[in-house]
């Protein structure tokens, strides 16, 4: 099996057709996915989204453009199908920003021949790069004129929580099936 998510013949931040085309189809799978999701009780609309688990993995596989465009317009897509419209923007480039972080996270890991190993940093690396991506809703600060600590326990912690278990799970799921696929299609 592969080792590796992005060759590093290949630079994350390359633009090319199948970076456009997997980006446009993951963010079009995370926006019909995303719908199956609820909003937990007692924040300030934190939904829990196991497709979520979508965006570090594109992130991943098929660099930092990707990755953030997954993130940033699957979530657009998800908000304006449930009317939100533009309001929480700052959260579709939080989303964004997890899908790029997990392509600049993954190029900097080196191979991994055991397969136990892989998909505990696929994991853990998918964490980080959720944990920090999601540091941007921090804006809801200024826009939404919440203290902090408010955005801290009703915000960030819920929905790290929320994605964290999606991406820690789901991640390394997506990841070992996408290898034979990705094989025979020659990717």
């Amino acid at each position: 099996m592969s080792t590796e998510a992005l060759s590093p013949r290949h630079s994350p931040w390359r633009l090319n057709s199948r970076t456009i085309v997997f980006g446009a189809v993951g963010a079009a799978l995370y926006a019909v996915l995303g719908l199956f999701s609820f909003v937990i009780p007692g924040t300030q609309s934190v939904a829990v989204r196991p497709a979520f688990a979508l965006v570090p993995f594109f992130g991943k596989r098929f660099g930092v453009i990707a990755g953030f465009f997954v993130g940033c317009v699957g979530n657009i897509v998800i908000d304006l199908i449930q009317g939100a419209g533009l309001l929480w923007w700052n959260w579709s480039v939080a989303n964004g920003l997890v899908g790029a972080l997990a392509a600049l996270i993954f190029t900097v890991i080196p191979p991994i021949s055991n397969e136990t190993v892989r998909h505990l940093v696929t994991a853990l690396g998918a964490l980080l790069a959720t944990a920090v991506g999601l540091l941007f809703v921090v804006t809801d600060i200024w826009l939404l004129g919440v203290d902090f600590e408010t955005f801290v326990f009703i915000n960030y912690l819920p929905a790290l929580l929320a994605n964290g278990i999606a991406v820690v799970i789901l991640v390394p799921a997506l990841d070992a099936a996408w290898e034979p696929l990705a094989k025979r299609a020659g990717l």
